[in-house]
């Protein structure tokens, strides 16, 4: 247990602390001198920047550890999933827009684990990221929004609408992805298939080959 692993630990126990905030009724009470509004976006803008903040340090201290892959993806998506579905069970979010969000989220951990079965990897596309951040900012705009500064309620459902709109589409792009390296025969040998293309076309050279 390092501190990036420590930090993403940290991420997973922010999460039903978050649903407790967002879905408990203070009666206008105030936890900490905070309103639950605030004290949510709070919670939850820590936790992600504890998603940024464990990356950098696993990556800078050379801490990148396969505990801390496996548990990184599942602390995002319980934190997402958690923040979006309160948002739900306050009307401030369509169900079927989080519904979307939410499935492509668990598709692309299903496509992802079929490519790593097969020993290779599926980088982040431009899109997903698109995708985080603005479902980042929706969450956080429409918890603010809830009871006041309700302008930030028309930025929220805006952001939402992106991110929805991303996942659709950065979901079409993993599939399209993912259906290009399985195409990739798995039974035959890299050095085979090499062996066979060097035959076929003998005046190609290797800078050639990478740069088609």
């Amino acid at each position: 247990m390092n501190l990036p692993n420590a930090l993403t630990l940290g991420r997973i126990f922010l999460v039903p602390l978050l649903v407790v905030v967002l879905l408990t009724n203070f009666d206008g009470r105030e936890l900490f001198g905070l309103s639950n509004e605030v004290l949510g976006a709070t919670i939850f803008a820590v936790a992600s920047f504890t998603d940024w903040l464990d990356g950098f340090l696993a990556r800078r201290r050379g801490q990148v550890t396969g505990l801390g892959q496996w548990m990184d993806p599942l602390a995002d998506k319980l934190l997402v999933t958690a923040a979006l579905i309160s948002l739900v069970q306050k009307d401030l979010a369509s169900a079927w827009m989080v519904a979307v969000i939410l499935g492509r989220e668990f598709a692309v951990t299903v496509l992802r684990s079929v490519v790593h079965g097969r020993g290779q990897s599926l980088p982040a596309s431009p899109l997903g990221k698109v995708k985080m951040f603005a479902q980042v900012v929706a969450i956080l705009v429409l918890i603010l929004g809830q009871n006041h500064m309700r302008g930030f309620f028309v930025v929220g459902q805006a952001a939402l609408w992106v991110a929805t709109i991303a996942a659709l589409v950065s979901a079409v792009d993993y599939v399209r992805r993912v259906n290009l390296l399985l195409a990739v025969r798995p039974d035959l040998p890299a050095k085979d298939a090499a062996g066979d293309h060097a035959l076929a076309a003998p005046e190609e050279s290797a800078s050639d080959r990478v740069s088609a």
